[in-house]
């Protein structure tokens, strides 16, 4: 599979299995603005949850959760400011979580980081 994006929706088809699980209600995947664009966006409970999915196929270049940027958190915050906007129903309480999935061993390792915005 040598194709990036093709692993990048392996990784977040697994972290939007990961989350419902966990209670999240999935509302959108990969919305895209001339901002940025945000992998899922989902409610967890009261909360609208912009999500981050980070794949890693090796350690080599260091763990998911360390290649979020502050320049991508941003990105992400101007993004999910944008879509609160066009969607002023959705509940007031945002918050952004980050999904790492280690693909590095022979099951996935899948972690979810909430509130990494603060």
């Amino acid at each position: 599979m040598n194709n990036k994006r093709s692993k990048g929706n392996i990784g977040e088809n697994l972290a939007c299995q990961f989350l419902k699980k966990q209670g999240y209600k999935i509302i959108e995947r990969n919305f895209y603005s001339r901002v940025g664009e945000i992998d899922i966006i989902a409610q967890d409970d009261d909360t609208l949850v912009f999500v981050e999915v980070k794949t890693r196929w090796s350690k080599r270049f260091g763990t998911a959760a360390e290649s979020v940027t502050p320049w991508k958190l941003k990105s992400i915050i101007k993004t999910a400011q944008y879509y609160k906007l066009l969607h002023p129903e959705l509940p007031e309480s945002l918050r952004i979580d980050v999904v790492a999935v280690d693909n590095s061993e022979n099951q996935p390792k899948i972690e979810v980081i909430k509130n990494v915005s603060t």
